[in-house]
């Protein structure tokens, strides 16, 4: 059998929800969708899909098989995409997985963006809390946050250095006083991300030490956004990206304190399995991302 016309085939049938309409994107008739599907079963030796008068979907074995072949008919059109003028251009399916919106970075948005300059490319995103595994989880390429010096045995890109803020609202401060010291936090109302490893330890660098504070936070999130809505509502002190903050921070409702103590920064990178090493559409964007991050305020 042609086995590329029955990948084909199948991957259509699960797109667009039936024989028929598979038939009618593909320009075939209803008997070779069907016959392609048949045969790519017998070869496989498993069901592809349930079948009623009514009604057909992918079976379990199915809907695995549909990620792979899926890729594999992705990367062909890209291998043919990357001979002709158009390898300046993504095409086909792009799968990412992004952390969730850290501050007021948005990476929808940014997204979207990059969607605009390639039309003919279909985007999945996937945000996660976690850190998703690009090749068991099938994704072409990760973004994530991460300490500047961790390693990966991905292909990693650096694409911008996150830098951080001790701050509070300017209401909190004239209330409760200002910290001078790392060590005076501890007597302050403190609001704590604890990020992957669940610490309740701030560290600051000051003339190359490193400061170690233990910290009692009133209020722990696992989520910066929910952090920052407490710190420029006046609850007390924290951590924040300063790109998070610069326009409370431009206007005065935000102040950054501890100045002289420098907070860690986190690197913000694209991951991607060594084997999409050549892959126009993670080329593409991992370039977009550079542009972008270079003309924003992040990491500034």
């Amino acid at each position: 059998m042609d086995k590329f016309a029955g990948l084909k085939a199948f991957t259509g049938v699960v797109e667009e929800g039936g024989f028929a309409a598979a038939s009618r994107v593909n320009g075939l008739s209803r008997s070779q969708t069907n016959k392609l599907v048949i045969a790519l079963e017998e070869e496989l030796g498993v069901q592809l899909f349930s079948r009623s008068t009514r009604h057909v979907a992918p079976t379990s074995e199915g809907l695995a098989f549909y990620e792979r072949a899926r890729q594999i008919l992705d990367d062909l059109d890209e291998a043919e995409a990357s001979l002709s003028e158009t390898s300046t251009e993504a095409v086909g399916r792009l799968r990412i997985s992004t952390p969730l919106p850290l501050g007021s970075l948005n990476f929808s948005a940014i997204l979207v963006g990059f969607m605009k300059c390639h039309p003919a490319l279909q985007l999945e995103l996937v945000q996660e809390a976690r850190l998703s595994d690009p090749i068991a989880e099938g994704f072409d390429c990760v973004i994530r946050v991460a300490a500047p010096d961790e390693e990966t045995h991905m292909v990693d890109h650096r694409i911008t250095l996150i830098q951080y803020a001790t701050c509070a609202a300017a209401e909190y401060l004239e209330k409760a006083g200002t910290p001078t010291r790392p060590d005076d936090l501890k007597d302050h109302s403190l609001l704590h991300y604890p990020g992957s490893n669940n610490s309740n330890v701030w560290e600051y660098i000051y003339k190359e030490d490193l400061i170690a504070v233990p910290i009692k936070p009133i209020l722990v999130a696992n989520n910066l956004e929910a952090i920052r809505e407490a710190a420029c509502g006046g609850l007390g002190i924290a951590t924040l990206p300063r790109y998070a903050v610069q326009n409370e921070l431009q206007a005065g409702s935000m102040v950054e304190i501890l100045s002289d103590y420098d907070l860690p920064g986190f690197m913000l990178q694209l991951i991607y399995p060594p084997s999409r090493h050549l892959s126009a559409k993670v080329r593409l964007l991992t370039d977009y991302l550079i542009r972008y991050f270079d003309e924003s305020p992040v990491g500034r």
